[in-house]
């Protein structure tokens, strides 16, 4: 067939547009493709991770991208917001950087959030997608604490979606940190929390379900604390970590029947728990019994549970990975949806909206003073 050099023209611009549109439909075919390549290759999200560790050190938000390759797609990023003090008197040459290496006290250390900031300020938008920072450098004692985590919000505006993890009750802890001792009935709490309601944030908290080493008959009376606070706060979004499990913090009798009753319950319908910590999976596959037990739970309450790691500052992908690893036989247990969600769909739900509700308030208030004006003192002597 023979054409006229206008055909062959149009024909040659019509053959440069379909190949450009199959060059970009490829093209686009493989970033989705990357996108959700996690369908493939990714294991889980990670709901509970550490970037720093009790002095403040660890590795850099770009060294734990390497840590979680195409294995995590998505992680929370928090450092702690404890330092450890390096006391000479007590330990001297020797610094150390864990709370069980010294008796010298924690204190609180603000800096922490700041610093998370900027890492995750230093990403392309890209890699700022995979991550969900949280806010963590307060003092839950302080009723000051809320003014904190709004001034964080507003010197950082898009970089954070929760607050946590931080501490109330922890076993060895606890009784270190100076000052005033954290209760779950403190007042500065509720505030914390209803101004996390007000904006949006997931509220990860730690604290344990019983206290170490408790004489036999003893309450867990922690838990009744806890479920109280937690029924103050119905529109929070909260994330209880570690089932209230620790090092020595054993599971207390009839632990999976009361958080089976506590999840039941509709005035404790936006508490989720996570199963971080090697720690805690060291209980919840004891033994066969155990691993059943635990993952019948989960499948009844499909929706109630996330998957997290706890680890803090991995330097490579097999440590960081050990947790799962861990749960395999648990993970084995589980229906194919409840897997997904426990691993996967729960986070992405709760963080999601958190990123809209966050970055909705943060536009609200953008022209709000940052500091808050002192109180006005009483008047007279």
């Amino acid at each position: 067939m023979k054409y006229s050099c206008d055909a062959k023209r149009f024909l040659s611009k019509g053959f440069v547009i379909f190949l450009c549109f199959i060059i970009f439909s490829v093209s686009g075919f493989a970033q989705n493709a990357s996108n959700n390549s996690d369908s493939d290759t990714a294991l889980f999200y990670d709901s509970h991770f550490h970037l720093t560790n009790y002095i403040q050190e660890g590795i850099t938000v770009q060294k734990f991208l390497q840590v979680m390759s195409n294995k995590v797609p998505r992680s929370t990023l928090f450092g702690i917001p404890l330092q450890q003090q390096w006391a000479y008197e007590n330990t001297g040459d020797y610094a150390p950087s864990y709370y069980l290496q010294t008796d010298a006290p924690l204190y609180y250390y603000s800096f922490t959030d700041a610093y998370i900031a900027m890492q995750y300020r230093s990403l392309t938008k890209e890699q700022q997608a995979r991550f969900d920072p949280m806010i963590t450098g307060f003092n839950p004692t302080d009723m000051y604490a809320a003014d904190h985590i709004r001034r964080v919000l507003l010197t950082f505006p898009g970089v954070f979606e929760g607050i946590g993890e931080f501490t109330i009750h922890k076993e060895f802890v606890s009784p270190k940190i100076a000052g005033e001792t954290a209760s779950l009935m403190n007042p500065a709490l509720d505030s914390i929390f209803s101004f996390a309601s007000e904006v949006g944030l997931v509220i990860l908290i730690h604290n344990d379900i019983d206290a170490p080493f408790p004489k036999p008959g003893q309450p867990p009376y922690q838990a009744k604390q806890l479920g109280d606070l937690f029924r103050r706060h119905p529109d929070a979004t909260i994330i209880w970590a570690h089932c209230g499990l620790g090092r020595i913090v054993r599971p207390v009798k009839d632990q999976l029947t009361i958080i089976d009753q506590a999840l039941s319950d509709p005035a404790l319908k936006h508490v989720c728990i996570d199963i971080s910590w090697d720690e805690v999976a060291k209980y919840l596959v004891r033994t066969p019994q155990t691993t059943k037990a635990t993952a019948d739970l989960i499948n009844k309450y499909p929706d109630r549970f996330l998957f997290g790691t706890d680890e803090v500052a991995p330097t490579d992908q097999e440590k960081y990975l050990k947790v799962y690893n861990m749960y395999k036989p648990l993970l084995a247990q589980l229906t194919p949806s409840t897997r997904q969600k426990l691993l996967k769909g729960n986070y992405a739900r709760l963080f999601d909206a958190a990123r809209i509700k966050v970055r909705a308030w943060e536009k609200l208030h953008a022209n709000d003073p940052q500091i808050a004006p002192p109180p006005t003192p009483p008047s007279g002597d």
